[in-house]
């Protein structure tokens, strides 16, 4: 049990980065396109859609976070220090954001509050993407904590990642204003749609590919058999997952677009955990390496597991309340 418990407390943190990324990720989205809105009763309509969601959405940024400080506090005392500066800009950038929500419907003049929330939106999404690239291409640690400098971080591959991201978040927040909203937003939003998919997968591909080239160990994974026969699965459902997306927009759709971007993501994933597992801190510190007193991981895993389904229950609950199209002309305050 000892040695199982850090692969659950993997499995735990990677489902609350997997929920954030999708839930938050289509409301970051929503906030890089929010410039596009042809007028300010647009943008009332683009925010009402995400107002009953946004703040549960970042409750598993909380559990990720806090999970990995609890469960693999070597990690967390790496992660931190190689990855400060775009940490707290994305920290900042999502306060922006909170603020936004709040004072923007009370404000009279309205452009600065527009602005730190467009701003916010996209910084954050391109920190989460550099802080991404930077973990994927490793981070250098020498007994047992950070031995790099503060901008290891700051390559062309983790900047690549960076516009990687934010461009697959746009992509989120367009589908979903397909999905929820209607009249000139939802036909503009399936155009922006048809033309950030393309670029989604063109962004995957090259990740894909400057990945093992990058990493040898990667390579190895990925190409050498039998794994080759195992994994060429993954590809080939990515491909038929945008696919299938093409087709909804084309055919005028409103659900298929937002779910086969949301498989888009958690595909892109997948390979990252095939890539990497069981390495939580690439390329040398393991689940294990980096796991907490087991007696410590079980009274957590305890509490999270009593917390988890409420807080499932409460977001299966919202989205059911607030199902259903945001009108033309309808407002968030």
């Amino acid at each position: 049990m000892e040695w199982f418990l850090p692969v659950i407390w993997a499995g735990v943190i990677g489902v609350a980065v997997a929920m954030y990324v999708i839930l938050d990720g289509f409301d970051l989205g929503l906030g890089i396109l929010f410039p596009f809105a042809a007028n300010d009763r647009e943008r009332e309509q683009m925010m009402a859609s995400v107002k009953p969601f946004w703040d549960g959405n970042e409750t598993w940024l909380v559990l990720g976070g806090g999970g990995l400080l609890v469960a693999f506090p070597t990690a967390y005392a790496i992660i931190m220090p190689a990855f400060y500066i775009p940490i707290i800009l994305m920290l900042l950038a999502l306060v922006f954001r909170g603020i936004t929500f709040e004072f923007r419907g009370l404000a009279g003049g309205k452009r600065a509050w527009d602005a730190a929330f467009a701003g916010g939106s996209t910084l954050a999404a391109l920190c989460q993407g550099l802080v991404l690239g930077g973990m994927i291409q490793g981070v250098k640690v020498e007994n047992g904590a950070f031995a790099g400098s503060a901008f290891d971080w700051a390559t062309p591959f983790s900047f690549l990642c960076a516009i990687g991201v934010a461009t697959g978040y746009a992509l989120l927040g367009a589908t979903w204003m397909i999905l929820k909203t209607e009249g000139a937003i939802a036909k503009r939003a399936r155009r922006q749609a048809q033309a950030l998919l393309p670029a989604v997968l063109v962004f995957m591909a090259i990740v894909s590919l400057w990945t093992p080239l990058l990493i040898p160990s990667i390579a190895q994974r990925w190409f050498s058999t039998p794994n080759i026969f195992y994994l060429w699965p993954v590809p080939l459902l990515t491909g038929l997952t945008a696919l299938l997306g093409w087709v909804g927009l084309q055919k005028g759709r409103d659900a298929m677009p937002f779910l086969s971007t949301i498989g888009l993501f958690l595909l892109g994933y997948l390979g990252l955990a095939i890539s990497w597992f069981p390495y939580l801190v690439p390329p040398s510190v393991t689940v294990w390496d980096a796991a907490a007193a087991p007696v410590s991981q079980m009274f957590m895993l305890v509490g999270t597991l009593i917390l988890l389904p409420f807080i499932l229950g409460y977001t299966v609950l919202i989205y059911w309340l607030f199902r259903g199209k945001v009108a033309e002309g309808e407002s968030y305050h």
